[in-house]
């Protein structure tokens, strides 16, 4: 309301949009409530958000946190670990996204708009809560990008969603676990959005507006139902990750104070101390009487559990 200086600037066109951004916040404030109410969940934000806003850490670590929502949530460097493919993908599908979102939110919400500078002509200027911040000559290259802002999103997005969507139908451990409404749609949800935002420049500068009406709608309605999908289906995790920042914050302090806990039978190093002690606090959480399995380095887990089948199970054979 304020942004929009109590919407003079808010275009009613828009309004569906501005109906969907409520119901997400909605959904994301209660699928957030439900997530942080399970025990793992409720332990790494209480942890989390704990180390992210720590004066010790940061007196500690002063870069250590700049530089993980760099190259955690920024770069994703950890799935470049997996796959180069991947994390190129995905990396043109985040920075899409957030161009998209940095754009649409404040153009629904009136927050910024685009008003001719002369009343006739290229000139405009761009206002942010009704304040100009700039002009310029929609002809020019400034021009051209501000117009073009969502263009440049649908061309990021549409080759990482097509990667991805093309991967989950040929690789075979994508597709032995994988959920159509879970992993397939919002894949698909993400190219139509592009792909008839596209259409739409498309439309008004090559067909003098032909189909235009038709092509916003389906535009609107593909856009509609991905921001109310989002807080139950897979896009989720993007509200999810920032706690997995702090908790990797967490992890690093640890190690930098040298509390790393070692393996209770060959004695290598597994993670650090607090670490082990939050896993083993959550597994009693869940009532799962083995958490002190958790003191055992994964090759030491399949070694125990080997003896144990030899001698509690096969013992029993002939």
């Amino acid at each position: 309301m304020l942004g929009s200086r109590l919407l003079e600037n808010f275009d009613s066109a828009l309004l569906p949009y501005a109906v969907a951004a409520v119901f997400l916040a909605f959904g994301v404030a209660y699928r957030y409530m439900v997530w942080v109410s399970a025990p793992g969940a409720r332990r790494l934000f209480n942890q989390g958000w704990r180390s992210f806003f720590s004066v010790a850490n940061f007196r500690k670590a002063p870069t250590a946190l700049p530089r993980m929502i760099a190259t955690y949530l920024g770069f994703q460097k950890f799935l470049g670990a997996r796959s180069h493919a991947r994390w190129a993908a995905h990396q043109l599908i985040f920075w899409g996204c957030v161009l998209a979102a940095l754009i649409t939110f404040p153009l629904t919400w009136g927050w910024f708009t685009f008003t001719s500078g002369t009343g006739s002509g290229p000139g405009y200027e761009m206002r942010i809560w009704g304040f100009k911040i700039i002009g310029f000559d929609s002809l020019d290259v400034l021009g051209w990008l501000m117009f073009h802002g969502l263009d440049i999103a649908a061309v990021l997005v549409i080759p990482g969603a097509s990667y991805f969507l093309w991967r989950r139908m040929k690789d075979r451990g994508a597709i032995t676990g994988q959920r159509f409404a879970y992993d397939l749609v919002p894949l698909i949800a993400l190219i139509v959005i592009s792909v008839t935002g596209l259409l739409l420049t498309f439309s008004s500068v090559f067909l003098h507006g032909g189909g235009y009406e038709f092509l916003a709608v389906l535009h609107m309605v593909s856009v509609v139902f991905t921001l109310i999908y989002i807080p139950f289906g897979k896009f989720f995790h993007i509200v999810q990750r920032p706690a997995a920042v702090g908790m990797q914050l967490f992890k690093y302090t640890a190690r930098q104070d040298r509390e790393v806990f070692a393996c209770r039978r060959c004695e290598e190093p597994i993670d650090t101390g607090p670490y082990v002690d939050n896993l083993r606090a959550t597994m009693r959480d869940l009532s799962l009487g083995f958490d002190e399995w958790a003191e055992y380095c994964p090759r030491c887990k399949r070694v125990l559990r080997g003896s144990a089948y030899l001698s509690q199970v096969k013992k029993g054979f002939k």
